[in-house]
């Protein structure tokens, strides 16, 4: 029987390691040629499947989470900013747009620009005071920028100049208990210099709205007012920088890198990815950590498949010594068993990955019926950012842990293979 011909006793058009390698898997110990997966090897494609799916399921969750929070961040702040780098106010906003617009490879990015001032203060109401981010804004140029501006327009439209309004986020607005037509007052950094000492600037305004951004964060720390009025209570001559919204978001580290090098060092630009740097390199550290330890579970799962091949090995002296005498050769009978458990794994990583999807795109079903089941919350807002598990499965994902897990299984069946070509024929056969 040549190495890696067609089965001479067989007669089918299929090498011979191919369907005695199919014929263990499908079998358990010789007598019992009817069963279809033998024990130990159900436990190890079991095992594989398990470690597959749960990767893939984690993998798909942090990217669903990450993606989430990221829409949602990005419909309130800006894509790129504008400063200068003497902390200095604009003179002319709209002049500093359009050099930035003529800026090779960012004008046919750009889809708006909008002034803005902020700073930190406190909002205070009776005994109640939070620390806030106030940030004015410009309501005819802020929807070219923000999601927020373009969901909610009419909201936006109340803050008036010189009338002291502002909007609250939703969760400022419960913490300090106020709502529509509400008064609240403003302390500024900073004081003015009085006969009697440093006295902290205050201003009274009037609650003209409450936004929701759906992510907490700004929810629970910003305080939008019109640029005119936030210019005059932070005393500044106008607006101290330029938003800037670019057609794709995830570009903006480029353009703001052939942004930067345009305007020079009187300039100071930032993006997204770099003012929110810390948490994003969080969630892609956490990724990356998951990853390995998810895969050492499929690596562990996979290595199963050693003892597994080494008790069939084991079992199946008699049956390798039969096929030597018949003139199978030692790389025949090495790669029937690493059919065998090539086989195992294949089978495993392929139920792993349908389970896997199986559950990511059913994520938003599953997780509300497990909360609803064990009454509890798996994603508290104020901890979580978001309130409901996301799912985003990638294929820049899957594809590598089915190749890993692959790999992993071929090479568990190295060494028991190579120890079944190692059986000699007359040792098996002496007490059979």
């Amino acid at each position: 029987m040549p190495s890696g011909r067609i089965g001479v006793m067989s007669g089918f058009a299929i090498p011979f390691e191919l369907q005695v390698g199919w014929r263990y898997t499908r079998s358990g110990r010789a007598g019992r040629r009817n069963g279809f997966i033998s024990f130990i090897s159900a436990v190890s494609m079991l095992g594989i499947a398990l470690g597959v799916a749960a990767l893939i399921i984690v993998l798909s969750v942090m990217n669903g989470f990450q993606k989430e929070v990221r829409d949602r961040m990005l419909g309130v702040i800006p894509h790129v900013e504008l400063m200068a780098a003497d902390g200095q106010a604009l003179t002319d906003w709209q002049a500093l747009a359009r050099q930035a617009s003529r800026t090779p490879g960012v004008g046919e990015q750009l889809r708006g620009a909008a002034p803005y001032v902020t700073s930190q203060v406190l909002a205070a109401r009776g005994q109640d005071m939070r620390g806030v981010v106030l940030r004015g804004v410009d309501p005819a140029h802020e929807g070219e920028v923000t999601e927020l501006a373009r969901r909610q327009p009419d909201l936006l439209q109340r803050l008036q100049p010189g009338q002291w309004q502002v909007l609250l986020g939703v969760e400022v607005a419960r913490q300090l208990g106020v709502g529509e037509g509400s008064a609240l007052t403003l302390i500024t950094p900073g004081g003015q210099v009085t006969p009697a000492g440093v006295v902290p600037r205050l201003k009274t305004v009037r609650v003209a709205g409450v936004f929701e951004s759906g992510h907490y964060e700004f929810d629970s720390t910003l305080v939008l007012m019109h640029l005119n009025d936030a210019a005059r209570l932070l005393r500044v001559e106008g607006p101290t920088g330029v938003q800037l919204r670019l057609q794709d978001q995830q570009a903006a580290r480029a353009v703001a890198a052939q942004l930067q090098q345009h305007l020079g060092p009187d300039v100071v630009v930032r993006d997204w990815t770099r003012t929110n740097r810390n948490w994003f390199d969080a969630v892609q550290l956490e990724k990356r950590l998951m990853f390995i330890i998810l895969t050492l579970i499929v690596a562990v799962a996979a290595f199963n498949l050693v003892s597994t091949l080494v008790m069939t090995v084991t079992d199946k002296r008699a049956d390798i010594a039969i096929l030597r005498t018949l003139g199978a050769s030692p790389r025949s009978i090495m790669a029937i068993f690493m059919v065998q458990g090539a086989t195992a794994g294949v089978m495993g990583t392929a139920a792993g990955v349908g389970l896997g999807l199986l559950v990511a795109f059913h994520v938003d079903t599953i997780v509300p019926a497990l909360e609803r089941l064990l009454s509890t919350s798996f994603l508290p807002a104020s901890i979580y950012v978001i309130s409901r598990m996301p799912s985003d499965p990638q294929w820049g994902d899957i594809v590598p842990i089915a190749v890993v897990s692959l790999v992993l299984a071929f090479l568990a069946t190295l060494y028991p293979s190579w120890r079944a070509s190692r059986v000699q024929p007359a040792q098996a056969l002496r007490y059979e």
